[in-house]
């Protein structure tokens, strides 16, 4: 039963979404009303407000690592304790994925996840944001960079030595989120994928 109670509270606060409530207290349109429709911070940026695009950011980060960080102080006292944190995690990231408070459709997870990686271990937070930040600084696709990530993110979890269920919680974060930027593998296939800082109409202004 505290399994279940900690796995609903972190998919709770995973469905919490970011892009949606900077948007509105910045007074902007609803993210899922232009641009990609994503509801997460890449997608805010092509509004042209960088500061909340930043908040939206650093929130989906945020509760990622939260949830796995409020595991981690709950778990010792937990039968499942080494499977409790990594299930929170993907909990959170299922959360942010498919939110009960936006019907479930959701952000893709890329910042999400990536909180949840930082939660898990500092360095592979900080080696998959690297390869994150290297491809999309080079190329300019903030999809292509996650997908980069994602790939990478396993492998490097099991490399450190993360433990069997973290390698699988990462391994099914990094699935799903391959599978959420499906759109996004045909436009960069057709090269019709939209680079980092490029503007939609109509994003600016509600």
């Amino acid at each position: 039963m505290q399994l279940i109670l900690l796995l609903v509270a972190a998919y709770l606060l995973g469905s919490v979404p970011f892009a949606v409530v900077v948007s509105r207290l910045f007074g902007m349109a609803d993210p899922r009303s232009y641009g990609s429709g994503n509801p997460g911070a890449t997608n805010v940026l092509r509004s042209g407000n960088k500061l909340a695009a930043a908040l939206t950011l650093v929130g989906d980060a945020f509760k990622g690592w939260l949830a796995v960080f409020l595991a981690a102080s709950v778990a010792p006292s937990m039968e499942a304790a080494t499977l409790a944190v990594p299930a929170a995690g993907l909990a959170a990231f299922l959360g942010h994925l498919f939110p009960v408070f936006l019907g479930f459709k959701g952000g893709k997870g890329v910042a999400t996840a990536a909180g949840v990686l930082i939660g898990a271990n500092s360095w592979l937070g900080l080696a998959t944001l690297g390869v994150w930040l290297g491809v999309a600084f080079t190329l300019r696709y903030s999809s292509l960079a996650a997908l980069c990530a994602a790939l990478a993110a396993p492998a490097v979890a099991f490399a450190l030595g993360l433990g069997t269920d973290w390698v699988i919680a990462i391994g099914v974060m990094s699935a799903l989120l391959i599978w959420r930027h499906k759109d996004n593998i045909k436009r960069l296939m057709a090269g019709q994928e939209s680079r980092i800082g490029s503007k939609k109409k109509n994003a600016a202004g509600a």
